[in-house]
């Protein structure tokens, strides 16, 4: 099947087979390797990425299904320039990340839910149940905890 699909920004025209995952259609056929594949089952979170704003397993999601639709990779998070997204700043200082495999998907479902509601980050019971849907095998989570509420911390506290 022939789709089109917005990905961070560019348009892109791709033949995929309709079994094929976005996951692998990001990676294989558009060249943007920083989507990890770890369980390929949804259940590790290394896969995510942002489709209309929304974060999403890529390993779940067939690429057809993302068919004139907006794709968000963590290669478009840092500025054209090169300056890291503040989460990417964020995960660097407070040492939320070890080897590295899980980061993409944790920046990527952390900057969806800022987007969506920039006081997350002060409840900290919805933060924790947000993370954990992610799994790291290396850094206890604490870092990344620290990490998300450091970029938030100029959010608006809910109510004010």
């Amino acid at each position: 099947m022939r789709i089109s699909l917005t990905v961070n920004g560019e348009e892109r025209h791709l033949e995929v087979e309709p079994r094929r995952t976005l996951a692998d259609a990001l990676r294989e056929d558009c060249g943007l390797t920083g989507t990890h594949l770890g369980c390929e089952q949804g259940v590790c979170g290394a896969c995510t990425v942002q489709v209309d704003g929304a974060a999403v397993r890529s390993c779940l999601m067939f690429a057809v299904q993302c068919d004139g639709r907006a794709v968000r990779t963590v290669e478009d998070l840092a500025a054209a320039d090169g300056t890291p997204h503040p989460l990417q700043a964020a995960f660097a200082a407070e040492h939320a990340l070890q080897c590295g495999f899980c980061t993409p998907g944790f920046l990527m479902l952390a900057a969806a839910a800022l987007e969506d509601d920039p006081s997350l980050a002060h409840d900290p019971e919805r933060l924790r149940e947000l993370l954990t849907s992610n799994l790291c095998r290396c850094t206890g989570y604490e870092a990344i905890r620290r990490a998300v509420r450091r970029v938030a911390e100029a959010a608006p506290a809910p109510g004010k």
